[in-house]
């Protein structure tokens, strides 16, 4: 999978080695229950959510990478594209650190992985599901040029679906 680079971050793929940065984001409560994908906090439950990012990049060639700081080799977060079966679209999505919040990590990142969708993976169109009353990420999905197209029942809960087509 590409390695990508933005003005400050190294976008990499994620891998085991990552497990106790992403743990450790991922035990925030304020971030695992932000997420549309509805992922567990547990160790056991991180596991295998770092392990199906994985799999998916060997299944479609493409997944979430790691973000680092290119000055400090900070673990920031994940971002990517993302495609898992039953997904409803070619997708973008981001997950930071609470620590990394409001740095304008997760809109640099997004942009970069949007790109790559569009350019690398041929996309016609590109979605984010965003949980009702996430405004965080929707003011991200909003600065990379999403805007709110409809909303979808996703694995047991309603979400929002942001987007934008090649041609937007």
């Amino acid at each position: 999978m590409t390695e990508l680079e933005t003005e400050r971050l190294v976008l990499r793929p994620l891998t085991g080695a990552d497990f106790d940065d992403y743990a450790a984001m991922m035990a925030d409560p304020e971030v695992a229950d932000g997420l549309a994908e509805g992922v567990g906090r547990s160790a056991d439950d991180v596991w295998r959510n770092l392990a199906v990012f994985i799999g998916h990049r060997e299944i479609r060639g493409y997944s979430h990478w790691a973000l680092v700081e290119k000055d400090t080799g900070a673990f920031v977060g994940r971002a990517g594209p993302w495609s898992p079966h039953g997904f409803p679209g070619l997708g973008v999505g981001w997950c930071l650190a609470r620590e990394h919040w409001g740095k304008g990590y997760a809109s640099e990142a997004a942009r970069a992985a949007l790109a790559f969708c569009f350019t690398v993976l041929d996309a016609e169109e590109v979605i984010s599901l965003i949980l009702p009353g996430n405004d965080r990420s929707v003011a991200v999905a909003e600065r990379i040029g999403h805007r709110h197209l409809r909303d979808v029942e996703y694995r047991g809960r309603r979400v929002h679906v942001y987007g934008q087509s090649r041609r937007s």
